[in-house]
């Protein structure tokens, strides 16, 4: 069988003006991970990730850590199907008819960085409201519209694999737990209990035969839990 391993982003700069930008602690843990990943035997047949740059660049400090060892690289090739939705649109479109009933809501999501337990909160209420479908405005991409994009993606990789390929998918929490949803048929409401939960730089893989997906692993994060540097193990 063939296998997926679909990679999160390494930490990205929350709160800041720019959050597709890696922190210098989302480097390392991308750094680690490529070591981890040589130490373990890897070698990847093919490199996918979103057009996001915190996706491109977690691949390719990763990487790195191969090319010091003189280990094979894949080219890096680009699918936007393998990026996260649209936070801050979705934030926008939904946040007014939730005012009412969360009046500070606002500030908290303006001062997120200080705020981190009640942005989660308001976020997860926001998401929450995206899932059901009533909430959205024209022009949004729905939670079904984003799933069916990712599934895209999945099916592109799956056409062009053979079933001993070796694939590393560097991505976004969002669209793993997309397909988190679509493989295993959890509803989308559990699915995003698990988004929360998934670790930066963790490994979550898929096993494939044909069209044939099956998931084997989630949220594998041994490589900053050996470090004993709980500093590592970060979720945005």
């Amino acid at each position: 069988m063939g296998s997926i391993y679909l990679i999160r982003h390494g930490q990205a700069s929350f709160g800041a003006d720019d959050y597709d930008v890696l922190s210098p602690v989302g480097v390392e843990q991308a750094q680690i991970l490529g070591r981890h990943l040589a130490d373990m035997g890897l070698v990847f047949d093919r490199c996918v990730a979103g057009d996001l740059r915190r996706q491109q660049h977690t691949a390719t400090a990763a990487f790195d850590q191969y090319r010091a060892l003189d280990l094979p690289v894949p080219a890096l090739e680009i699918d936007s199907a393998f990026n996260e939705f649209d936070a801050d649109a979705i934030i926008r479109a939904l946040l007014p008819d939730l005012l009412s009933s969360e009046p500070d809501a606002l500030e908290i999501l303006r001062n997120a960085a200080q705020n981190r337990s009640e942005f989660q909160r308001i976020f997860a209420l926001i998401i929450e409201r995206w899932l059901a479908g009533t909430y959205d405005p024209p022009g949004l991409e729905s939670w079904l519209g984003f799933v069916e994009r990712v599934q895209g993606g999945l099916q592109r990789i799956l056409e062009g694999a053979d079933n001993a390929q070796k694939i590393a998918v560097f991505t976004s929490g969002g669209t793993i737990t997309a397909l988190l949803h679509l493989i295993t048929q959890m509803p989308a409401a559990q699915a995003f209990e698990l988004n929360w939960q998934i670790v930066n730089t963790s490994l979550n893989q898929l096993k494939f035969r044909g069209r044939e997906v099956a998931l084997a692993s989630f949220n594998s994060h041994a490589h900053l839990q050996l470090l004993k540097a709980p500093q590592l193990i970060t979720f945005r």
